[in-house]
């Protein structure tokens, strides 16, 4: 190591006399790259001798990959959604189809399946039934996706931008109260949920 730090020395030496500053600042980062990479290689063969084994013992913290693949926390809900999803909504259908929010013959997959979060869905299915709007036209104006149901006469399914379930009201119904009943879904729908 000493060799080395002599050799570059020598080399800042020689390009100070002949006075090029870009040479300089090159030759000084790549030597302050090396001691940050040789300090780091000496600190992870550790000390040698006494106190070896006190310096050895796990820490507190946790060393950081640079792996960047590491750096994203997987949420295990993530990886089960579907098929939690897909439970849920047939555990649901029956419930939901008894309260009189989902026609006898339909099931929740379907009538869901241009929303993206159940959540939500569940929140517009309790808001079209509680103020008697179209779920059809709510789904479309919540989502922008048109399904196969008629939606000429709705007032906000056109379909350009999906908007939140009380901006979705107040488009359907401008008189309503569109905050208080997106609130008393979204409580039905999380209720449902739980």
């Amino acid at each position: 190591m000493r060799l080395l730090f002599l050799r570059i020395q020598k080399l800042l030496d020689e390009v100070n006399m002949k006075g090029n500053l870009l040479k300089v600042s090159i030759l000084a980062l790549g030597l302050s790259a090396f001691l940050t990479v040789g300090a780091r290689h000496a600190a992870a063969q550790g000390p040698a001798g006494a106190g070896a084994s006190e310096a050895a013992k796990p820490t507190s913290h946790t060393p950081h990959s640079l792996n960047p693949i590491k750096w994203v926390k997987k949420d295990k809900k993530s990886e089960d959604s579907k098929a939690s999803r897909a439970d849920l909504e047939m555990k649901l259908t029956p419930k939901l189809q008894a309260q009189g929010l989902l026609p006898a013959g339909s099931n929740l997959t379907g009538t869901c399946s241009a929303f993206t979060a159940l959540d939500e869905c569940l929140a517009a299915l309790h808001a079209s039934h509680n103020m008697g709007l179209n779920f059809a036209c709510l789904s479309a104006a919540m989502t922008g996706v048109h399904s196969n149901a008629d939606v000429s006469e709705c007032k906000a399914a056109d379909g350009e931008k999906a908007l939140p379930l009380m901006k979705a009201i107040h488009a359907l119904n401008p008189g309503a109260d569109a905050k208080g009943a997106t609130k008393n879904a979204e409580q039905q729908a999380k209720d449902d949920l739980s």
